[in-house]
């Protein structure tokens, strides 16, 4: 479902629409009503069909998009672009009853629409994000955040952190720690044999020989070797000024990034609608579109589907993939 008074309900009518052949079979967790409501306002001709257990969406999802009522139903009335946290529970429990369908292999994974953090902390919600949240429902397990479009993958090392305390947060455990579980997931979830990671620096030029800064010597050189000695074929700290264009992005399948905007500026680049959210390290699938939950557009009708079909049709791959190597 996502944030309610977002663009989740639109995009989610908007991606069965432009469905293709690429485009799994999927349903929403969402009141069905409340769609077709959206439908009707927005002129988007997707028929809205209720199911009872995911087993009935394959035999609906040509005709409609099924929809499977949310374990806590919303509370109120809801207005686009205004967010509640009466909506809290309803939120919360979707994401609950999407995990514990993909656990029970009811559904071949989770693709989340984008919360309103505020409102869900504002209801006592306690975790920065969807990914911390599934984390913790998967068992308190080591993720990693990995941003991917056509050409690009990227994964922060710090995340929301303001920038004064990146230098502070970064540590060589992190960023090994974030290779280790890229390179995993590469082989097991993208079907690179033989993954490359190419490290960014921090400081302009990499620090030039540590005189724009020593974090390049003293945290991401060892991080480099460490990830080697651990048979990752890992290189850096390279100057994230070139790191980004499609000579250097040839010559590895993800960067390790050291801060958000150093991971999201190129990728966003690239691809701005397209963009997906991969959360690595969980033993369920789960992707998201890059984006919020555009508020300031919630009542317009004007919402882009485009990442949610590309993150859509991510979840798809990575759970053949995971089905045929029968992986965790």
């Amino acid at each position: 479902m996502g944030e309610p008074a977002g663009i989740g309900g639109e995009i989610a009518l908007k991606a069965w629409a432009a469905r293709r052949a690429s485009t799994p079979v999927f349903f929403a967790i969402d009141d069905a009503e409340r769609l077709r409501a959206l439908a009707t306002r927005f002129g988007i001709a997707t028929p809205v069909v209720a199911i009872a257990h995911p087993r009935e969406a394959a035999s609906v999802f040509a005709r409609a998009l099924p929809v499977l009522a949310p374990a806590y139903p919303l509370q109120a009335a809801v207005t686009l672009g205004a967010p509640s946290s009466t909506s809290a529970p309803a939120v919360i429990g979707a994401i609950d009853q999407a995990v514990a369908l993909a656990k029970s292999g009811d559904a071949g994974g989770l693709v989340t629409n984008p919360i309103q953090k505020a409102s869900l902390m504002d209801a006592g919600f306690s975790f920065p994000g969807h990914t911390e949240y599934l984390a913790f429902l998967a068992g308190g397990l080591d993720t990693a955040m990995m941003l991917a479009v056509e050409g690009l993958r990227v994964v922060p090392i710090t995340v929301h952190v303001p920038m004064k305390d990146v230098a502070r947060e970064l540590t060589e455990q992190s960023i090994v720690r974030a290779g280790l579980i890229t390179a995993m997931a590469l082989r097991a979830d993208f079907g690179i044999q033989h993954p490359r990671l190419a490290v960014a620096a921090l400081n302009p030029h990499a620090g030039e020989n540590e005189h724009i800064g020593d974090e390049e010597a003293r945290i991401i050189a060892p991080a480099v070797a460490h990830l080697r000695r651990e048979g990752v074929d890992a290189s850096g700290p390279a100057p994230a000024d070139t790191l980004f264009h499609p000579a250097a992005r040839a010559k590895y399948d993800a960067a390790l990034c050291m801060y958000h905007d150093q991971a999201l500026i190129p990728l966003k680049t690239i691809d701005f609608a397209g963009g997906v959210n991969v959360t690595l390290g969980l033993p369920f699938v789960r992707t998201s579109p890059d984006h919020g939950t555009a508020l300031d557009i919630a009542a317009l009708g004007l919402a882009d589907p485009t990442s949610l079909l590309a993150a859509l049709e991510m979840a798809g791959a990575i759970a053949q993939r995971r089905n045929a190597g029968q992986t965790p």
